[in-house]
This record gives C-alpha cells, structure tokens and sequence, in this order.
C-alpha cells in the first residue's frame, strides 16, 4: 500500500528519498515524496473485505512505529490505530523488521508494479498484468509478521496463477520487452547521415542491426564522400536478399507440443553462396539475426574466399533439453529451410547454442530430405570429413591476429595479463593459444558472474574448465579446487588489471562502464572474439583512451577459413596435421591483417589510430562487395 508519511517518525528522509529511486528504477508508481511503497495488499481476493481496503490511506500523525507485527488483518488506514499499534509493539523491535521487510522487498520490486483498479490502488504482476493474493509475499500476514517463511520472489514464482500466465507467455513470444533508445552517432557528413535515417525509418525497433549500421557507415563516411555512387550501392547492401521467418513445432519427452520461431536471412549473395552461423538462444529475434548477417557479409568479403553472408537461428534454449528433444527441433527447424540451403545455395555453420551435436542433426535432417550427400554443413564433424581443427580455428586466430598487432608494437603477447570473457568453445581455444604463446590469461565468465584466477590458466585447469562446463556446472566450482581463484556473482572480468581483453560472450557484453573498467586497469589492445561485442558509448570510450580495437570481421575470421578448408575436396581427402593447419590458418589472418591495414592508410588513417583496424576492416569488406554488386547490375 501506499501511506504518506507527514513526519520523520521511525525512517529518516534519507531513506524515504533511498526507497523512491528504488521504486522509479523499477518503473513503480509513486505519488510524492515521503509516501511508502508497501507490496503487501491484506488477506487476499478470497477476502470480502480485500475489494474494498484502499491501498492509498488518509494522512496519519507521525508515529515510532510503522506496523502492528502480531496483527493478523492486513492494513491500518484510520488515525485512531496509531496509538494502539505504539502500545502493542515496542519500537527497536519493530524497527529492525521494517527494515528487513523493506530491503528483501526491494529485490521484487522488477516483477511487481502499482496501477489503480477500479479506483484502488493495486500492486501487479509485471509477467501476468494481475494481481491478488497469488502475487503476494505471504496471503495471511502483515508485511512484518514473523510468520513469512517464503520470500515473496519464492511465492510469486510458484504461484499457480504466475506459472500458467509465464507458460502462455513463453508459448506465444509475447514478451515484455522494455523499449530502449537507439544510440545515434554524430556523422560528419549529411550523406552518410542520410543512410542511417532510412535505416532508421525502415526498422526503427531492430536495436542491435540498426547499431552494427551505424558503426559500418560511420566508417565508411571518407569512402562515401569520394563517390557518391557508394550511397545507392550502400542502400542496397543493407537490405537482406531474403529473409525466412517460420514456426518450429516440436514434441518434448513428455509428449507436449511446443511451438518457437526460427530464421534464415541470406543477406547478400554478390561474391558467392551464403555462408553463416545458426543460433539457439532465447534472444535470437530478426534484429539480432540480421545483425549477425550483415557482420557476417563483411567478414566473408574480407576473407581470401568468395563468399556471401547470412545467419540464422531460433529462440529456442538447448539447455536443459535432452539429445531426443534438440534432436526433434532440429528435424523440425531443418524441415523448413533445407529448400533454401545447397553447396551453391547457402550452408550453415555454428554459433552460440550450436556445435557437434546440434550440426550432426540438422546435417542428417537436410541430407535425408534432399535424397544425397553434396555439400556437407561447416562444423566439426567426427566421423563424416572435415578438417580436424575446425572447432579451434576462430578462437587461434584471434591469438594470432593479437601478436601481429603487437609485433607492429615491437612488442610480443609472452608476460601479458589477458581478460577473456566467456566459456565456449571461442574462450576455451583462446586460453589455449595464449598459453602456447607465454601470455597469462586470468579469466573466464558465464552467464552469472566471472572467474579470475591470479595464478593464470594452464592447460590442466582448462581441462578441469572443460569438465565443468560439459557437466553443466557452475564456474564458482572451480575456485573450490584451486584456492588462488575466486568466482564473482553477477559482474564482469573488465575490473580485472589486464593487457589485451579478448571479449568472447555475445553482442554488447561491454557497456560503457565497462569500457572505463578497462581503461582503468590498463588495457591497451582489445581483440573482439564475438560479433559487436562493444555498446557503441563503450566504442567511444576505448577510443578516446586510444585502445586498439580488433574487430571481430578481421580478428574472427579463422572460422571462415577452416570452414572452406572444410569443403575443399582436398581437405576431404587429405587429412590435415594440426602443424599443417595452423600454418595455413596464420598465413592467412596475415594477409587479412596486411589488407585492412592497406584499406586504412588508403584513406587516411594512421596506423597507430585506434579507428584504423576497425575500419579498414570495413572499408576492404564493402569495397569487394560494392564492385562485385556494381559488375552484377541492379539485382
């Protein structure tokens, strides 16, 4: 309920100013200043007299105690109760379970909101739109008794009423999805701008595309002003050639049917067939896939292979599901796209949520379907050919590109400290290669906070690492082991002193706070192991400390190779040496490195700019595409 407070009483103003931003951060409703925000509504819906108990009461006089803890009917709302509350409790008492009750509220503040209904104020289910007494703390009880043994996140998550309105919402993708503000950057010149603002009015809600846009115009702003043609040809590349969005239906274990939604968006096919990762994450949504297209476009143009981009995926979560049931989504997803996959088409490749085991599906799904074997899906595959370093192509290639940078430096990557975030298969190679090359890499991360070891990884914890996570563990169970390591909840491996960071989790894992983070403990180099692993605040931020960035389209492009490697008859002949490929794989992240360095000095950049890796990326990408799509006409 909500109560004004016309005096100090109890609680200073220091705390009634503390627990209003607590509210406001949370989107709740609050009148004015000095007014309680109390989540707990009486005994409940079931009670007659719960319709008509406002939530908002009438001005009291000040008083050493808020609530009656033995007082079993709910709300106090006329002035008279005061003096008989103050009698019944004494006040130290009291005190310290309001405050209890205040700072355990306020971590449900994010599911809970305030609205009026029907003239009363009532507290909301922010998953299910209602309220009563199944999204309540305690039903019985006042917000101070000592009956209260659930917390109420507990007890609205359990909830029956809660289960069934999170069970529909999962069904139907309607989620809740708060609107955040696209950052725009500040362009030089009003043509650039102008490709952004159609972008814009086109897909104004695709955050994530709309940002990897940004960063690629931005720059390519010299290379546009010296020919107007590029804006036309610019205009085109980013809208996608097709883009497939279709239903998943499938059948878990228990025999019920599931329904999510999958994509394929083949976004430019100009320098040959498609070729792109899978993603199974519950985030995936066309922004996000459109994105890893259009980043993928360009990462292929730079490779020395002609290839177009594309990605794909679903919002479907392989954790927690049974080899059966990702293998009857996978039958179901390829049911679908197979029409639009082929050697000469578009093939598919890993990404997040997507490895030997979801690959090895899809491929047998699609051969089944297509009546032969041509082509085979780019991924590790055990006993159907491939090369037999595929899985450590993109995360070794990330180290290479690294000591190249700092071969230029004069300078090697042997003694360095280095933060790596993430614990895939990208992070585990890099700890891997950084190893190999004398480097101390320090950390690693997941969903739920990071780990940091000062002794450094070596190849037995890695190991230990791997064990870890094939058995779905958390990292915290690492620093149970080895006494020198320490597991963080809920925070990221950027406060860490470090060297070179090697980003390796997913799309803007690095806000701007994070950015100063890394200024701050001294990191000079930044090798971008996921696509656009920076907020474009960060972006500005790492620039004006004059940190090198590494962009994932040059830095990533191991995986690009090894894939083509793959599907190169004599690589399905001969089996390759480790020794063999890793040659060949540094052989080319040199030439790349030489020929983004080469697009930069061309127009302008120095070498020493912390822009120019970034884009000279860009620039050598668009380049290629601009002239294969300027022979090819308007198609």
């Amino acid at each position: 309920m909500l109560l004004p407070v016309s005096g100090l009483g109890m609680n200073s103003t220091m705390d009634d100013m503390n627990l209003i931003q607590q509210a406001q951060r949370h989107h709740l409703v609050v009148r004015e200043l000095g007014e309680e925000i109390d989540l707990e509504i009486g005994p409940g819906d079931d009670d007659p007299s719960f319709a008509n108990t406002p939530l908002i009461g009438g001005p009291r006089e000040p008083s050493a105690e808020e609530h009656d803890e033995t007082k079993q009917t709910g709300m106090v709302s006329q002035l008279t109760n005061d003096d008989q509350m103050s009698k019944t409790q004494p006040a130290k008492r009291k005190k310290k379970v309001v405050k209890r009750w205040r700072e355990e509220w306020a971590d449900t503040y994010k599911w809970a909101y305030v609205d009026v209904k029907e003239g009363t104020a009532r507290i909301f289910c922010s998953i299910c739109r209602e309220y009563g007494r199944k999204h309540r703390r305690n039903p019985y009880g006042n917000e101070g008794s000592r009956n209260m043994q659930m917390s109420a996140l507990e007890e609205h998550n359990n909830s029956l009423l809660h289960k069934e309105a999170l069970r529909l919402q999962m069904a139907s993708k309607d989620k809740i999805i708060v609107e955040k503000p696209i950052y725009v950057k500040a362009l030089m010149s009003k043509t650039a701008g102008s490709i952004v603002e159609a972008a814009l009015k086109r897909d104004p809600h695709e955050v994530e595309f709309i940002q990897s846009v940004q960063e690629a115009v931005h720059a390519l702003e010299r290379v546009i002003a010296k020919n107007s043609h590029y804006v036309n040809i610019m205009e085109r590349l980013l809208e996608p050639e097709r883009m497939i969005v279709f239903r998943v239906p499938w059948v878990d274990d228990r025999g019920e049917t599931h329904v999510n939604r999958g994509f394929r968006v083949q976004f430019n096919q100009a320098l040959g067939p498609c070729r792109g990762g899978i993603r199974f994450h519950p985030s995936v949504n066309l922004s996000i896939v459109k994105f890893l297209g259009f980043e993928q476009t360009l990462k292929n143009a730079l490779s020395p292979y002609k290839l177009g981009g594309a990605a794909g995926g679903s919002d479907f979560d392989p954790k927690g599901k049974s080899d059966n049931e990702i293998m009857r989504f996978c039958q179901s997803f390829m049911n679908e796209i197979y029409r639009y996959l082929g050697p000469d088409k578009d093939l598919p490749s890993e990404e997040m949520g997507v490895g030997t085991r979801e690959m090895g599906y899809l491929f047998g799904q699609y051969r089944r379907l297509a009546g032969h074997f041509q082509g085979s899906f780019t991924g590790p595959r055990i006993f159907w050919s491939g090369s037999s370093l595929r899985t450590e192509a993109t995360g070794y290639g990330l180290v290479f590109f690294a000591q190249l940078i700092l071969l230029d430096m004069n300078k090697e990557l042997k003694g360095l400290r280095c933060a790596v975030s993430g614990s895939g298969k990208i992070a585990m190679h890099v700890l891997e290669k950084l190893i190999a090359y004398g480097a101390l890499p320090i950390t690693v991360s997941d969903a739920k906070g990071y780990l940091v070891d000062e002794d450094g990884f070596d190849y037995m914890k890695i190991s230990f690492l791997r064990d870890i996570k094939a058995q779905q563990r958390s990292l915290r169970d690492y620093s149970k082991t080895y006494a020198r390591s320490k597991y963080y909840d809920e925070s990221k491996p950027w406060t860490e002193r470090c060297d070179v960071a090697f980003p390796c989790a997913s799309q803007n894992e690095i806000d701007q706070s994070d950015a100063i983070n890394l200024v701050n403990s001294g990191c000079r180099i930044l090798v971008e192991g996921s696509n656009m692993p920076c907020t474009p605040e960060a972006v500005d931020v790492l620039r004006k400390a004059n940190v090198l960035i590494a962009p994932a389209m040059a830095a990533g492009a191991g995986g690009v190779v090894a894939g083509e490697l793959e599907l190169n008859h004599e690589c399905n002949v001969v089996h390759w040496s480790p020794e063999d490929f890793e040659s060949k794989l540094q052989d080319t992240m040199k030439q790349t490195y030489q020929r983004v360095l080469k697009a930069a000095t061309d127009f302008g950049y120095q070498k020493e700019s912390p822009e120019a890796l970034v884009h000279g990326a860009v620039i050598s990408s668009f380049l290629t595409i601009a002239q294969a799509m300027t022979d090819q006409g308007c198609v």
